[in-house]
């Protein structure tokens, strides 16, 4: 067998390979396949970390796609602290209505992970969307994060309509 280094500016090393064996192929394919998992379509949440963030029961963190709801914790250096945003607990007490324990559907736009390895997803509690529902309540606000926009005239709509009705984050205090 002849492999020959065609390039190493990648981060996977790209190699040609002449008269080789299937089973190297197959070694070849399986070491350089890394997160090449199949997102469910289907889940159960175990914890519901924020306003916008899920735990599902295998672990995997779930991100949703198109919102922002105020943050209730702050990574400072190498660990977390609770540094409260002001509507935060509103927004995960919301979230926590909505799905906490829940079996839920997953639908996925362009990007099926972040930057952090979270899943990115619409979430559905039976024909309800999560995401949706957090902003029409006032609890989350738009975020449009290219390529994934499918719902962004949705959003918008939304928003629109909860600061208008002042619920919410919109409310007058």
């Amino acid at each position: 067998m002849t492999i020959r280094v065609l390039s190493v500016r990648r981060p996977l090393v790209r190699v040609l390979i002449r008269h080789t064996t299937p089973l190297a192929i197959l070694l070849l394919v399986a070491a350089g396949s890394s997160r090449q998992v199949t997102p469910p379509p289907r889940a159960v949440v175990r914890h519901v970390i924020d306003g916008d963030t899920v735990q599902l029961s295998d672990g995997q963190l779930v991100r949703y796609i198109g919102i922002d709801a105020p943050e209730a914790r702050r990574r400072r250096g190498d660990r977390w602290v609770e540094a409260a945003e002001p509507f935060a607990h509103e927004a995960t007490a919301c979230n926590q209505q909505l799905v906490d324990r829940q079996p839920i559907r997953l639908e996925y736009d362009v990007q099926v992970y972040d930057a952090y390895g979270r899943l990115l997803a619409y979430v559905y509690v039976g024909d309800r969307m999560v995401n949706a529902e957090l902003i029409r309540a006032g609890w989350a606000r738009p975020l449009t994060i290219p390529p994934d926009v499918k719902y962004a005239q949705l959003f918008q709509a939304l928003a629109h309509e909860a600061r208008e009705s002042k619920r919410g984050m919109w409310q007058v205090r």
